[in-house]
C-alpha cells in the first residue's frame, strides 16, 4: 500500500507543541461518545476516561506500537450491561464480570485467529448476519433515548424535551456544517451546547461543579489545593470491593460473552478502513490477532477497574484521515491525558451534572447512526435481499433482537436467560451456517471476502 500524503508516520515523534494539540484533538474526539456510555449505563465517568486511556495504552504495547488507534467506551455492550446489573440484582461487579468473559473470548479468538487464519471467522460472521445485528444494536437502544429525551422522574416534561431537541439540532448542524477540528467534535459540541441551554432552561444541577470549586478556591495549603483538585475515581475493582466468584452466573454470561461476536466484527471493519486511510496493512503487520488480542485486554482492563467494555473508535480514524498525522505517540498522548482527566475532580464534577436530557438528546442521533451503520454494511458488501436465504437471516434477527425474544432454561438449580441481541446473533450465526446458499451471505462486496484479508492474516502467524 502506497502512503498517501502522510504528514506523519506512525513511529515519528511530534515535537513537544505539536505533541500536545493533536492528543488533545484525538481526546475530543471520542470524549463525547465515551462519557455517554457510562452516563447511560449508570458507570462512573470517570472510570470510562481512565479505562479507556489504559487500554489504549495496553493496546498499542501489544500490537507493537504499530497501529494508531485509541479505544474508547463501545455502544455496543450499553444494552447488554444493562442487563447484566440488573441480572440477579448483581450491580456493577455483575457487569464487569460479564465484560471479563467477553474480553477473554477476544483472547482465545485471537488465538485461533494467529493459528488457523481468518477465513473461518469470516464464515461464521458474514455480513448478512453482522448488518442485521449492528442494527438491532442501535434501534435497541432507541426507547432508552427517548426516555432519557422525554420523561424526567418517570413523567413527560416538554422543558426535558425541549433541551433533548435543542442538543439535537446542535449536534446535527455540527455534524453536517463545521469544518476542520469542529467537524470531528460535533457530539462534544452538541453536549456543551446542550448543557448551556439546560442551564438556561433550569435544569442542570451545578451544586456538586459549585462545591468543587468551593474546595480549590478555600483551599488554605498546597497538599488541600492539590487534594481537592485531583480526586480518586469510583473504582469497582475484584476482590477488593467485590468476589467476582459470587457474582458470576451462566445467565451473565450469556448476556454479555455474545455480543462479542458482534464487536469482533466490527473490529475487522476498523482495521481494514484504518489500513486504507494509513497505507498500511495492518491486518498483516502486525496482524489481526494481535489487535484483537489488544481490544480484548483493554475490555479484561476495564473489567477490572469498573469501567465499559472498551472498543476501536471510528471517531479518531475521522481524526487520522483528515490531519494525516499517524504517529502512535500522538494516540499515547491522548491516551495519557485521558488518564489525567479521569483524577481531574472538577472535571468528573461537570461530567455528572450533565442532564439526562442533554445525552438522550445526543443519543437520539447516535443510536441511530449505529442502526444505519448495520445497514451500510449490507449495501457496501452489496448483500442482496432478494434471495430468500439473506432475507430470512436478516428478518429473523431484527424481529427477535429489536422485540426482546428471549429463551428460559434451567441446568440444574441454576436459571439461564438468554435474550435480545444476544439470542438474536446466536440464532442468526446458525441460520446462516446451515441454511444453502451461504455464498450469498457475503455480497458482492470486499469487505469481508477478499483473498487479501484472509492471506494477510494467515501470513501472519
Amino acid at each position: 500500500m502506497a502512503e498517501k500524503n502522510m504528514v506523519m508516520d506512525v513511529h515519528e515523534v511530534p515535537k513537544i507543541s505539536k505533541w500536545l494539540i493533536f492528543s488533545i484533538q484525538h481526546l475530543f474526539a471520542m470524549f463525547g461518545a465515551t462519557i455517554l456510555v457510562p452516563a447511560l449505563t449508570e458507570l462512573p465517568p470517570a472510570v470510562a476516561l481512565v479505562s479507556s486511556g489504559t487500554g489504549t495504552l495496553a493496546y498499542l504495547l501489544i500490537t507493537k506500537g504499530k497501529v494508531p488507534a485509541y479505544l474508547g467506551s463501545s455502544f455496543a455492550f450499553i444494552y447488554p450491561v444493562q442487563m447484566a446489573m440488573l441480572s440477579a440484582e448483581s450491580g456493577i461487579p455483575g457487569a464487569m464480570v460479564g465484560s471479563f468473559l467477553a474480553g477473554l473470548v477476544y483472547g482465545l479468538l485471537a488465538l485461533l485467529i494467529g493459528a488457523f487464519g481468518l477465513n473461518w471467522l469470516m464464515k461464521i460472521l458474514p455480513p448478512v448476519v453482522v448488518g442485521p445485528v449492528i442494527v438491532v444494536i442501535g434501534l435497541g437502544l432507541a426507547p432508552t433515548a427517548i426516555d432519557m429525551a422525554m420523561n424526567y422522574q418517570g413523567e413527560y416534561s416538554g422543558t426535558h424535551f425541549s433541551v433533548a431537541i435543542v442538543t439535537l439540532a446542535i449536534t446535527v448542524i455540527g455534524s453536517l456544517f463545521f469544518k476542520g477540528f469542529f467537524g470531528l467534535i460535533p457530539i462534544l459540541i452538541g453536549i456543551i451546547g446542550g448543557y448551556l441551554f439546560g442551564l438556561m432552561r433550569g435544569i442542570v444541577d451545578t451544586s456538586g461543579v459549585e462545591a468543587s470549586w468551593s474546595a480549590i478556591a478555600n483551599a488554605s495549603s498546597i497538599g488541600e489545593f492539590f487534594g481537592a483538585i485531583f480526586l480518586v475515581p469510583d473504582f469497582v475493582v475484584p476482590f477488593v470491593h467485590y468476589s467476582p466468584f459470587d457474582v458470576i452466573s451462566w445467565e451473565i454470561a450469556a448476556i454479555m460473552v455474545p455480543v462479542a461476536a458482534v464487536t469482533i466484527a466490527e473490529h475487522i471493519g476498523d482495521q481494514m478502513v484504518l489500513s486504507k486511510v494509513a497505507g498500511r496493512n495492518f491486518i498483516k503487520n502486525p496482524g489481526l490477532h494481535r489487535s484483537i488480542l489488544g481490544d480484548g485486554v483493554a475490555t479484561v482492563i476495564a473489567s477490572c477497574l469498573g469501567g465499559p467494555p472498551n472498543t476501536t473508535y471510528g471517531e479518531n480514524i475521522g481524526v487520522l484521515a483528515i490531519t494525516r498525522v499517524f504517529s502512535v505517540f500522538v494516540i499515547a498522548g491522548a491516551a495519557v491525558l485521558a488518564i489525567l482527566f479521569g483524577f481531574v475532580g472538577i472535571i468528573t464534577a461537570m461530567i455528572a451534572s450533565i442532564p439526562s436530557a442533554v445525552m438522550g438528546g445526543v443519543s437520539i442521533l447516535l443510536f441511530g447512526i449505529i442502526a444505519s451503520s448495520g445497514l451500510r454494511m449490507l449495501i457496501d458488501n452489496q448483500v442482496d435481499l432478494g434471495e430468500k436465504r439473506n432475507l430470512i437471516v436478516s428478518s429473523v434477527i431484527l424481529v427477535i433482537g429489536i422485540g426482546g425474544a428471549l429463551i428460559k432454561f434451567d441446568v440444574g438449580d441454576v436459571s439461564i436467560e438468554i435474550a435480545g441481541m444476544a439470542l438474536a446473533t446466536i440464532i442468526g450465526i446458525i441460520l446462516n451456517l446451515i441454511l444453502p446458499g451461504k455464498e450469498s451471505g457475503f455480497g458482492n462486496g470486499n469487505m469481508f471476502q477478499t483473498d487479501e484479508v484472509i492471506e494477510a492474516a494467515t501470513d501472519e502467524k
